[in-house]
């Protein structure tokens, strides 16, 4: 039988190298905020030429737009990311009229405004919409399993493999954004919720095989017993996942721009999430029942209550 839990820590030291550079990239570039979010207006417009970014920004703030953001794409499409512009303001004409003076004919392909407060009102909902759903899965999980000897650390262990996979969508945006200019928005909200659920129902299904052959005493020990379980439910999570991804990769290939990211994230999610159930969540269960993550963290206290003194009884 394939030894998956006996290689746990190989495991979750691939994860930390997928992870580790999503974290130096939110450290360094942090995220780009959509104005779902921040509040403001997305103005998409037809140039008539190719124009430079910096051309752009000059022309706006020349006209009280100072600090706009402006990303041109292919087909001289330029796209604007400013304060507040309402549709049919006095504003609005004044400033379409000065980028026409300045740049040719210049066709208005989209627009769209979310005022300040709207857009911190979506941001906090977003936030209490992941806070709580890592809630009620934490609670589910604990109720579902009370019947183990350590029901809480089941539904930990969910919410741990859940962070893993939010931890490396976000490091993917934030890569992104820095290279793309892709943006945080509604839809990747709505994205990241949708692995989160795939993830913890994958957990879910190998949590409970492990409850059953815990109850008809499946293997020798706890670790074994685990085992046992993930190699029963390898092929039905791996079936499950591909036939998800074979569609999202379709859409990824051949559907709109609009949607490209909203896929990716799901794709790329999808396939973390798949990893995550299978080699990190029971792997942690068994990591904590074997008492080696307490362990490391009695080791870490240890090194730091060691070098206290040293410090203090070291002269100059």
């Amino acid at each position: 039988m394939i030894d998956i839990v006996g290689k746990r820590y190989w495991w979750f030291l691939l994860s930390v190298l997928v992870i580790l550079p999503g974290l130096v990239s939110l450290a360094v570039n942090g995220l780009r905020v959509s104005i779902d979010f921040t509040g403001g207006t997305l103005w998409e417009l037809q140039m008539s030429r190719t124009v430079q970014p910096g051309e752009v920004q000059r022309v706006l703030a020349a006209n009280g737009y100072d600090g706009s953001m402006v990303q041109t794409s292919e087909d001289n499409v330029v796209l604007i990311r400013t304060k507040e512009i309402q549709e049919g303001s006095e504003a609005k004409n004044q400033l379409l009229t000065a980028l026409q003076d300045e740049f040719g004919q210049v066709t208005e392909l989209r627009l769209e405004s979310v005022g300040p407060t709207l857009g911190t009102e979506i941001r906090n909902r977003a936030i209490i919409a992941v806070a709580l759903a890592s809630i009620g899965i934490l609670l589910y999980i604990a109720f579902a399993f009370r019947n183990t000897q350590n029901p809480f650390l089941y539904g930990t262990a969910a919410i741990i493999a859940m962070l893993h996979d939010v931890a490396i969508l976000l490091g993917l945006v934030s890569i992104l954004g820095w290279l793309r200019g892709v943006e945080v928005d509604a839809l990747f909200i709505t994205a990241v919720l949708t692995v989160i659920g795939f993830s913890v129902h994958d957990t879910i299904v190998v949590f409970d095989r492990i409850r059953e052959n815990l109850a008809h005493k499946v293997g020798e020990t706890f670790e074994e017993t685990v085992n046992y379980s993930v190699v029963q439910t390898l092929v039905r999570s791996l079936n499950t996942s591909i036939t998800t991804i074979l569609p999202l990769a379709a859409l990824y290939l051949f559907g709109g721009e609009t949607t490209k990211t909203f896929v990716l994230v799901l794709l790329v999610g999808i396939i973390a999430g798949t990893y995550s159930s299978i080699f990190n969540a029971s792997q942690i269960v068994v990591a904590w029942e074997n008492g080696e993550i307490q362990r490391f963290f009695a080791r870490l206290r240890g090194q730091g209550r060691q070098s206290v003194p040293a410090g203090k009884g070291s002269r100059p």
